[in-house]
């Protein structure tokens, strides 16, 4: 037997204890194609998964919210960063002065740090949340899910 030849056999024979390479295609979307549905933990929100696994690893989301809805007090184990996309979205985190961000404004929660958010404008808010690892998400006041 070659060299080449049983080069070739021992890669054939070790394929099956490599580690598996799934093959991520790219993903291309208006926001109209969304399938924005009632989130679980806010029942003000809609919520569409855009990409990631949030229940093992890193995950994106776009978020809609109507005038007026509130995400009370939260945080997160996982990093979040949030965009804005359209609205006035108040943007409260422990230890920082309250902000009200527009279109292309940008937050970024460290991981267990406390924080709230609002859509202020008269038509609904539009923004994208980013976690770096599973999510989880833990209420700060009784009435968080409501």
């Amino acid at each position: 037997m070659t060299r080449s030849q049983f080069l070739a056999v021992f890669l054939l024979a070790a394929a099956p204890l490599l580690p598996a390479q799934s093959a991520k295609s790219g993903v291309v979307r208006p926001l109209s194609e969304a399938r924005l549905a009632p989130d679980e933990d806010r029942k003000c929100l809609q919520s569409a998964l855009e990409n990631g696994d949030p229940a093992t690893g890193p995950s994106t989301f776009v978020l809609k919210a109507p005038p007026g809805c509130r995400v009370p007090w939260h945080f997160h184990t996982a990093e979040e960063q949030l965009i804005v996309v359209s609205g006035a979205v108040l943007t409260e985190m422990e230890g920082m002065p309250p902000r009200t961000l527009g279109a292309a404004g940008f937050a970024l929660m460290p991981g267990k740090v406390k924080h709230q958010f609002s859509c202020e404008s008269k038509q609904s808010c539009i923004l994208f949340v980013t976690f770096n690892r599973a999510y989880d998400i833990v209420w700060v006041h009784d009435d968080a899910g409501k």
